[in-house]
């Protein structure tokens, strides 16, 4: 069965900055067909649950205090991209919108909820080195087409 790293969060544990989950409900269908296998880069790379939330300011990743948080982040990309390679995972499923994770967009850097587009740390680490990256908003297209 075919290994997918996926965002931690997605699968229900409370990984989220905020100490909470984003479970995702296609879960149990992904499950039916993929061998899941839940990380999440932050908490990987060295970050605690609850944290202060974090944004992407000119390439470099600041917590809501201020505080250059990039390195963390750095980390954890560095750990994904390691367990891929490490257990030949060619597919990851992320959180959209992450820091981490986001895919097609990241918050704007203000703390203000506003998104544009753009990639997270992981996200951006993954496809350059050729691992296929996938939204949670685009699961269920997916499990259709593969």
């Amino acid at each position: 069965m075919e290994k997918i790293l996926i965002s931690a969060c997605l699968i229900g544990d409370k990984t989220r900055y905020d100490g909470k989950s984003n479970y995702h409900p296609l879960v149990k269908q992904l499950l039916e067909k993929y061998e899941l296998v839940p990380f999440c880069p932050e908490v990987e790379g060295g970050l605690h649950t609850p944290r202060q939330p974090s944004e992407i300011v000119k390439g470099q990743v600041i917590n809501a205090y201020g505080k250059d948080v990039t390195k963390y982040f750095r980390e954890g990309a560095s750990k994904a991209l390691m367990l891929c390679q490490y257990l030949q995972i060619k597919t990851a499923i992320l959180k959209e919108s992450s820091p981490s994770c986001g895919l097609n967009e990241i918050h704007d850097g203000t703390f203000s909820g506003r998104k544009i587009k753009g990639s997270g740390i992981t996200a951006r680490l993954l496809m350059k080195n050729g691992i296929r990256v996938i939204s949670e908003n685009d699961i269920e297209n997916f499990l259709t087409n593969n």
